[in-house]
């Protein structure tokens, strides 16, 4: 007969295999880490580009319409720092699958990618709208804010910790709608430094 021992394995192996068919675990603290200072380096450039003139105007020319120019600019900035955290994120959980031999693509990440794409795509569209009304203060905002709550929407199809980065970000975000002219530096809070302590929580946590 088995002994106790070989029947705590047999639990665990078994809560293993359940775990891994409904969560996507191949999430690493480094894509964090990384993710975050991608977000410190595009905040700073999108600093340059916004407050190179004069300082004096740091609390309030977010509030005010800049030109076409840069906001095509900032978009462009966006979409690299954008690019960059997602291929990151997506070169390491590969890698990790593939020392676990796993693979990436399997339902549990197909359903978080649906859910995490959803409060995504619907708060893409919403910063749209807000670019053609011209109301670039609350751009950075609406990004913690929709950003939140999609990791919040995802955070069930991976590792809890996620949640609450996510009510990080929302609070961070409502916090912007109040002080707009803030953005900036409370979107490179939320994408920037709350990435990094997030990666570095889960690299000691998951993968040391």
């Amino acid at each position: 007969m088995k002994s106790e021992q070989n029947y705590i394995k047999d639990l665990s192996d078994i809560r293993q295999m359940m775990e891994r068919s409904t969560r996507f675990v191949s999430l690493t603290g480094w894509s964090g880490i990384m993710a975050g200072i991608y977000a410190l380096v595009g905040a700073y450039v999108a600093y340059r580009m916004f407050y190179s003139g004069d300082e004096g105007k740091f609390m309030t020319q977010m509030s005010d319409k800049p030109e076409t120019a840069i906001i095509l600019q900032l978009f462009l900035v966006a979409l690299i720092v954008l690019a960059l955290a997602i291929g990151t994120a997506i070169w390491m959980s590969a890698r990790r699958a593939k020392r676990r031999q796993e693979y990436i693509w399997n339902p549990a990440a197909r359903r978080l990618v649906v859910h995490l794409s959803i409060p995504l795509v619907t708060g893409g569209l919403f910063i749209l709208i807000l670019v053609l009304k011209g109301m670039m203060g609350l751009i950075a905002p609406a990004s913690l804010v929709f950003y939140g709550l999609a990791l919040i929407n995802a955070s069930k199809f991976t590792f809890e910790d996620v949640k609450f980065l996510g009510m990080a970000q929302i609070v961070l975000g409502l916090l912007g709608t109040w002080m707009t002219g803030a953005g900036l530096i409370l979107w490179a809070i939320g994408f920037g430094i709350m990435h990094i302590v997030y990666g570095i929580h889960m690299q000691w946590r998951y993968e040391r």
